[in-house]
């Protein structure tokens, strides 16, 4: 999956040797009975902000992140990309941190950072030493607190993410595709369907006023989650958070917006010319099960079924069966994983594919495959196999990068769910979907009127002209 914060700041390579030891707890072959727990004590304080404690002595590292519920969806319309844009003005300065002081700040207690912006949050987070547990609530609490930026910072990111725009999208062969792309032509309303990249004239219309008043509606501790994940006393961890965020002012927030996609009656087809391809490629979409549905949890099997892996169904008839392609990627919310959005989503696949082959030849072998289900329940044998797949995902993604998977999924579950234990009860949501549930979902969801199908074409290169012949000479 592709991230839209080009920077990657790496830290000692003390720090990167014992996050090693970190996986290593969820890289075992995962449990046959549900007993595999994650430590969650969750409390909130006066002023709102979630907090989440995980502790975890696997290794001496502890990750904090900060998780704010403002994403794509609901940034100004006249602003599109602002929200990206303001992700970027984060690590610009706070009250007590001055211009990229926080990434030094890091960097020098030998750890690693970054921040990203998704559909339904955008999130900063830190890996560190142990011992910098409280450096690093002090360092998040001070942005929180108090952002302090100027003009001319707000010029400098403006560029910055204008240049993300042509570097990632613009100038890119394929760019946006599909995890761009679909959502605007699959989705009406305009929250799930706009530009979310940013259009540079939005990008570059935004004032400073703009971003003061999007800091001070959105980044609040009413509208966020803090999770700390890794070695460290709970006790202690708690008075940090108290002391350091406690005094933190909420803010008046608005309603929320109405995200309601309306249901699909017929299939959307859509084409786009690419100045910069080398060959076709197509994607199709289905809109997803309201989240926390048991058809939810069924999709998240049927992903597992029909494209993840070799032994998908997806995979086997396009790839080894018709040779159609020599891939077919995609999945559940392309920004991120099946836990951590809150809002209408999709389930999407994509292929490249050679000239030759038609797009009705690739979607007759999808339809095929998806009829696969939709025809008979599937055996248990291979549902409980796309489980064992589903299981070890969500175990791997827990794993990541020194805690932060894990600490991704308690703070979205806190935001969006208020209730991060759920990340101990997802594998028993999964274990209640029956064959005849995962017949039932593909009948309703995976079906032509469902679907939206976007296809890239390469654009033609002009003909190259041969010089004219000279005229004969003339007989003198």
């Amino acid at each position: 999956m592709r991230s839209l914060k080009t920077i990657l700041l790496r830290g000692s390579a003390l720090l990167a040797a014992s996050l090693l030891l970190f996986p290593l707890l969820a890289s075992a072959t995962p449990p046959e009975k549900d007993d595999f727990r994650v430590p969650v004590e969750y409390f909130k304080l006066p002023n709102g902000l979630r907090v989440v404690l995980s502790p975890d002595h696997t290794a001496p590292t502890v990750c904090v992140a900060v998780y704010y519920r403002i994403g794509f969806r609901i940034e100004p319309k006249d602003r599109t990309g602002f929200a990206h844009l303001f992700e970027h003005m984060m690590f610009q300065g706070s009250r007590n941190l001055g211009k990229m002081e926080f990434i030094k700040l890091v960097q020098q207690n030998g750890g690693i950072l970054n921040g990203s912006t998704r559909f339904d949050f955008t999130n900063y987070f830190e890996v560190l030493p142990a011992n910098k547990l409280e450096t690093a609530l002090w360092a998040e609490a001070d942005r929180m607190g108090g952002l302090a930026v100027t003009e001319d910072n707000l010029k400098n990111q403006q560029g910055v993410v204008g240049n993300e725009v042509k570097v990632n999208v613009l100038n890119r062969p394929y760019g946006g595709f599909p995890w761009l792309d679909m959502p605007q032509y699959a989705n009406s309303n305009w929250y799930n369907s706009h530009n979310f990249y940013g259009d540079l004239k939005d990008i570059e219309a935004a004032t400073l006023t703009d971003v003061q008043s999007f800091f001070h509606t959105y980044y609040a501790p009413n509208n966020a989650a803090l999770a700390i994940v890794g070695d460290f006393d709970p006790a202690e961890a708690r008075r940090f958070v108290e002391k350091y965020f406690g005094e933190l002012k909420p803010s008046q927030l608005p309603p929320a917006p109405d995200l309601t996609e309306p249901k699909q009656t017929a299939e959307k087809r859509a084409t786009k010319t690419d100045k910069l391809a080398t060959r076709p490629a197509l994607a199709f979409a289905y809109h997803m099960p309201e989240r926390n549905t048991p058809e939810y949890f069924a999709m998240g099997l049927i992903d597992q079924l029909l494209l993840q892996g070799d032994d998908s169904l997806l995979h086997q008839e396009l790839v080894q069966k018709r040779g159609l392609t020599d891939s077919v990627e995609g999945g559940i919310n392309m920004l991120g994983n099946l836990y951590n959005y809150n809002g209408p989503m999709l389930w999407m696949g994509s292929l490249f594919h050679d000239s030759a082959t038609k797009p009705e030849t690739i979607l007759a072998a999808v339809e095929s495959s998806i009829e696969t289900l939709r025809s008979k329940p599937v055996e248990q044998a291979a549902l409980d196999r796309a489980l064992v797949k589903l299981r070890s995902d969500l175990y791997d993604n827990m794993s990541q990068f020194g805690g932060f998977g894990t600490a991704d999924l308690l703070a979205s579950l806190a935001l969006f769910d208020d209730n991060p234990a759920r990340i101990n009860s997802l594998v028993s949501e999964f274990q209640k979907v029956t064959p005849a549930l995962i017949q039932k979902t593909a009948r309703e969801f995976l079906v032509p009127a469902n679907r939206t199908v976007l296809t890239i074409e390469p654009q033609p290169k002009p003909a190259e002209t041969s010089p004219k012949p000279a005229a004969p000479a003339k007989n003198q």
